[in-house]
């Protein structure tokens, strides 16, 4: 569940970060897909250690 929540909040940061630096709705995109997918692998290894650690 980490992991879905940390892509979704991964893809409005990126959304906002384009935004504020004046980029186009391709450049919109384009960050909200790489930080949604950087977000998502780090939110699938939280979810492994912690399902590992109970």
């Amino acid at each position: 569940m980490i992991g879905f929540i940390l892509t979704l909040l991964g893809g409005v940061w990126g959304w906002r970060l384009a935004a504020k630096r004046g980029g186009n709705r391709a450049d919109k995109l384009q960050y909200m897909a790489v930080f949604a997918l950087i977000f998502g692998i780090i939110g699938l290894f939280l979810g492994v250690i912690a399902d590992r650690m109970i």
